[in-house]
């Protein structure tokens, strides 16, 4: 039988329990508290925030490296966007959020890791109902980085098509907290022994990876990307796309799964492994099975870029 504890009681027994991958938790802030904590044993959110038994909200992850945070600007101009797309509104102005997140990157005290910035429609209950919570949430929270071995961008990784479908366009390009799909993708490769998954829409077209976004350079030289409609537009690929359009042709249409067999590099696109080059799909060879340098070429933009004009910390 379960013990009836008071505040005092509970709190101590809380604080006592073991937290998997709290060494790996820099700092973090809670807008309703109002203060930057290093201690990860109290980084807890809410049971009835909204955020958690709903998934009612938006985030958004970027790293920082050598004291520098990438695309923070972007990230939070997508937030925006994904904010206004489920009508929450954030508990603060995004300047102040701007200004937490750098704050945040700063008391961890480490020169490169992970930030990410989580809003929630807030506690107030466990319905369904926005209107339970009188405010939004605001969490934000600096970690270790975790970047691909060497030999990833050396040898190339292997991807597969995935049993579960692209997201819908409304949802797909929104950067909600809902990420069952995501989660079910990445369960599939590692129990397949795929590095990688690449869902497709209802119409056969790839959409996207679990937490990346996929290209292909074609027969013909040029970059093929999916068009945005169940695929959500990375910061990362807009901005090497930027960095790479005086270099060679860019397409945005759909791909079929045969054109990914038949490409000269395919490629995978994100925050953590910048442009990550993939030599086998579905178990067969792309081109000469090796790293082309079209990803080896978006790969050293996308380093200079960040220690030219990443945000310092």
């Amino acid at each position: 039988m379960a013990k009836v504890a008071d505040k005092n009681e509970y709190l101590e027994a809380m604080l006592s329990v073991e937290r998997p991958g709290a060494h790996e938790v820099h700092a973090f802030y809670e807008h309703r508290v109002g203060m930057i904590c290093t201690d990860p044993t109290v980084m807890l959110m809410p049971w009835d925030d909204h955020l958690v038994h709903r998934g009612d909200g938006v985030f958004e992850a970027m790293k920082f490296v050598d004291g520098k945070l990438y695309q923070l600007d972007p990230h939070i101009d997508r937030m925006k966007r994904s904010s206004a797309s489920i009508f929450l509104d954030p508990p603060c102005s995004w300047e102040t959020i701007r200004e937490l997140a750098l704050e945040v990157c700063r008391a961890g005290g480490k020169d490169s890791g992970m930030l990410r910035i989580f809003l929630g429609r807030g506690p107030g209950g466990f319905g369904v109902y926005p209107s339970e919570c009188p405010e939004t949430s605001l969490y934000i929270v600096a970690t270790d980085l975790h970047k691909p071995k060497e030999s990833v961008y050396e040898k190339g990784v292997t991807a597969f098509k995935t049993s579960i479908p692209a997201k819908q366009s409304y949802l797909a390009t929104i950067k909600s907290i809902d990420y069952l799909p995501n989660v079910l993708m990445k369960r599939e490769a590692q129990a397949k022994g795929f590095d990688y998954p690449f869902c497709f829409d209802d119409h056969d077209f790839l959409a996207e990876g679990a937490t990346e976004n996929v290209c292909i350079v074609n027969a013909e030289g040029k970059l093929v990307i999916p068009e945005f409609t169940n695929a959500l537009a990375g910061t990362t690929l807009m901005r090497a796309l930027d960095l790479l359009k005086k270099e060679m042709s860019i397409v945005f249409r759909g791909i079929r799964e045969n054109e990914i067999l038949e490409a000269k590099e395919v490629i995978i696109v994100g925050t953590t492994g910048d442009a990550i080059p993939v030599v086998r799909f579905n178990g067969k060879p792309i081109h000469d099975v090796r790293p082309g340098p079209v990803a080896k070429r978006i790969r050293a933009l996308l380093i200079e870029d960040l220690h030219a004009f990443g945000t310092p910390i």
